[in-house]
Formats: C-alpha cells, structure tokens, sequence
C-alpha cells in the first residue's frame, strides 16, 4: 500500500531539515501512475516532485532513496542552479549513502515491447528511447543537450520492424 500524499509531504519535511539543512523550497509531491520507466521526476516551475506509484508499490524500500534522488535536484537547483547528474550531486548523493543515479525498475514492467514501434538513438551517447508514436521530426537528445534543443544531438528515429530509419 502507498503512503498517501500528507505523509510523502511530511517525509520531504523531514529530510529537507535532516538531511539538506532546509535549504529546499517547497515542492507539492505526487504519484504518476503513467510512470513506467522512470521512478521520480522533478519540475521547477511549479514546484513538483512525481513518484511512480507503479515503481513504489513493487518496491517499497524504494521510496526513500526516490525522495531523496529528487530532493538532491531540488537542492542543487536551489542553492546554484544546478540541474543534472552533476559532480556534485554524485556527491550529494554518496554522502546521503545512495549508490547510482539509476533504479532497477525490475523485468515486469506494464508494457509490451510490442506496443512500441519506434527507438529513437543517439548517435553521440547511444541511448535509445523506445516510443509508440512517432515523434516530431527535431529532437534532440536530453542527456547530451542538457534539456535544451541542439541539433548536433539530433535522434535518429528508426522503425522496430527491420530498424529501418525514418527520413521526412
């Protein structure tokens, strides 16, 4: 069973005043059931912080180390404006004993690679995304552009059938 929302705001509480001296703003934190292949997920503006409720619930020891993932982008962001997997959130992160940046969403996941008919790859990172629709014909990678469109990170779209690339 999940913890309702008062109580994830009482635990943002908590570890804001242990564990990061206060320093973070306020965040609204939620569940997103659409959430299958990511954990958490913050916003800046509005303040939010998501949570899989899917994850959560196969992995309830996961809550705490989710939270406090999340917390450490809300941290940096506040105090220097820093968004990312940063030097200094690895930091952050060893110091609070969290191991990786990365969470084993586990082998049952809720969807079918059926279902997904397109991957979209970096050439530079060689990350691949998979997606039921195609996508709009300029995106940029996110990891290697750091959230903002540059066309030297273009992904390449690739049908699943044949992985045969898809050109406008």
């Amino acid at each position: 069973m999940l913890p309702d929302v008062s109580a994830l705001q009482l635990l943002f509480a908590q570890y804001n005043a242990l564990y990061f001296g206060g320093e973070i703003p306020a965040h609204r934190i939620a569940y997103n059931a659409r959430f299958s292949n990511l954990a958490g997920r913050i916003t800046y503006r509005p303040p939010l912080i998501e949570l899989s409720s899917k994850h959560i619930l196969r992995n309830p020891e996961s809550l705490r180390d989710t939270l406090l993932h999340e917390m450490i982008h809300a941290w940096l962001f506040a105090t220097r404006g820093d968004r990312g997997h940063s030097a200094a959130f690895k930091k952050k992160m060893r110091e609070l004993g969290l191991s990786s940046i990365y969470h084993d969403m586990g082998a049952a996941r809720e969807f079918s690679l059926d279902s997904k008919r397109y991957v979209l790859r970096c050439e530079h990172c060689s990350a691949e995304i998979l997606r039921r629709r195609r996508p709009p014909s300029l995106v940029a990678c996110a990891r290697c552009s750091r959230g903002r469109y540059d066309q030297r990170y273009q992904l390449k779209v690739y049908e699943i059938l044949g992985l045969r690339e898809v050109t406008d």
